[in-house]
């Protein structure tokens, strides 16, 4: 199937052969459907924290933190921001101009003065009331150059003083709640190879401000999607997809290949949480207190989950008598949402230790769920897993079979869906990481079609960061109010009134 010359361009892409051979049987077979047994509602697999619950976790949280507890924020900041213009590109690359401006377009020019980057546009503009004029600027390196830049280094927010970057909104929300005992902020961010040194830069120049101002130390890394993780794209007929010049055609595996990124970092409780989602500081609050009772929450579960794992490492199966094993299953089934598979509680003693050495020995992320009010965004679903066991899954849409009545209709009653706000642990109770590697299921890709030079391909996505990539994490979901939630999708969603001063 592949020449010499395709293995040496496998190999110096840090892949292997077996992995490609996989991808491409998987472009023949598909991958199954997820399946559902139903949405996830408050009280039945979404906890919803009381005044005093938040209260409690947060002091939870806090005297972790004055224990030595060190955290991370990892923020996915490689998003390029042209999808956010993409009505601005389709007016400003259009052959023919209409007299009237389409809808999007005629909003941004009306409201132009309400972005924080106004005044920077206007100064790269001869006459604003050419609109392809002031498009060219904002769009591409005549001017701004948005168009190809991340959405992290686009000015978001406009303060009396200055304005700032999602860049720069992370590092303050960092400062809010992910600092350890000592002040110092940990931030990793994934970037795109041509961006890193941008990210940089405006780093070096707003470090000492953002320091001083907050009384915090920042330790920022980087991270790049590393090339073993690109997919190989495939013909119609599932054959490798090649060049002109003959070499196959890799392409980016989506977030879920971040997991690799977040794999190599190491730390107590990881925050996890999009480029795109921040807010301007008064109306951080919100964001900042949930922030902190997940995470305190998380903190509180862990020190059961700890207690159980060593108790089951220490006594091994012979040492247990069924009233413990029964308290720690009922442990796993009702605050960590495993569900065993039928009859399961009547087999032998043996394997029920097994069993449940094997579920709690997991990673632990706690998942924030808003209210669907109709923003995209995954499911939360009680899902069957291979084991044939039930546990709480983020599903999207694409996962599941729309031709089956029943299947379609169980998607169509979440009341809630994730907004990308994560608090995760993958460290056992002797402090020893997992490989988070061992707790994907590789069989929660996605296949799409797309093109290039006029060619027909398709094209694989590895299971996605929060729902294929995690599968196997032992998951907790709490709901979080919409306020927490702020997405910027389009340039517009800008002119929202949680984008928007004071």
């Amino acid at each position: 199937m592949f020449t010499e010359k395709d293995i040496q361009q496998i190999d110096s892409r840090g892949s292997n052969q077996e992995t490609i051979k996989n991808q491409l049987n998987q472009f023949a077979t598909g991958f199954p459907f997820l399946t559902i047994k139903q949405a996830a509602t408050i009280g039945k697999g979404i906890v919803k924290l009381n005044d005093q619950d938040i209260v409690s976790c947060i002091e939870a949280f806090d005297q972790k933190i004055q224990e030595g507890l060190k955290p991370l924020k990892f923020v996915p900041a490689s998003g390029a921001a042209s999808r956010m213009f993409k009505d601005l590109f389709a007016y400003s690359n259009s052959a023919e101009k209409q007299a009237e401006l389409p809808g999007a377009v005629q909003k941004f020019v009306d409201h132009l003065d309400q972005f924080a980057f106004c005044d920077d546009l206007l100064e790269k503009i001869e006459n604003k009331v050419d609109v392809q004029n002031m498009l060219d600027a904002l769009l591409t390196d005549q001017g701004l150059n948005y168009g190809n830049l991340p959405k992290g280094l686009l000015k978001f927010h406009k303060y009396e003083d200055n304005s700032r970057t999602p860049f720069e909104e992370h590092l303050v929300e960092g400062a809010s709640y992910s600092k350890d005992q000592n002040k110092l902020v940990r931030l990793h961010m994934t970037v795109s190879p041509q961006h890193k040194t941008l990210f940089q830069q405006l780093f070096n120049q707003v470090k000492a401000l953002y320091e001083n101002k907050y009384d915090v130390t920042f330790e920022i890394s980087f991270s790049e999607q590393k090339p073993s993780t690109d997919t190989i794209a495939a013909k119609p007929d599932n054959t490798p997809f090649r060049e002109t010049d003959g070499s196959l055609l890799f392409r980016p595996g989506g977030h879920g290949a971040l997991i690799e990124n977040l794999n190599d970092l190491k730390a107590d409780l990881v925050f996890i949480k999009n480029i795109d989602n921040v807010v301007p500081d008064y109306r951080k609050d919100t964001t900042i207190k949930y922030k902190k009772a997940l995470a305190g929450y998380l903190l509180k579960i862990q020190e059961k989950l700890y207690k159980y794992q060593k108790f089951l490492k220490d006594t091994h199966y012979y040492g247990t008598t069924s009233k413990e094993l029964a308290e720690i299953a009922k442990f796993l089934e009702e605050e960590l949402n495993v569900r065993p598979a039928e009859n399961l509680y009547y087999a032998e003693k043996e394997e029920l230790y097994q069993y449940l050495k094997l579920k709690l020995n997991r990673p632990l992320r706690i998942c924030g769920m808003v209210k669907n009010e109709g923003e995209p965004g995954g499911g939360p679903f009680w899902a069957e897993n291979p084991d044939k066991t039930v546990s709480l899954q983020i599903a999207e849409s694409s996962q599941v079979d729309h031709d089956n009545e029943t299947q379609y209709s169980l998607l169509r009653n979440a009341t809630h869906f994730n907004p990308v706000d994560l608090v995760c642990s993958y460290v056992n109770y002797k402090g020893e990481k997992y490989n988070l590697l061992d707790y994907v299921d590789p069989q929660t890709g996605f296949i799409s079609n797309k093109s290039k030079n006029g060619k027909e391909l398709k094209a694989l996505e590895l299971p996605g960061l929060w729902n294929g990539a995690m599968s196997n994490w032992n998951t907790i979901f709490i709901e979080v109010p919409a306020e927490t939630f702020s997405p910027v999708k389009s340039v517009n969603d800008l002119l929202r009134e949680e984008h928007q001063p004071k």
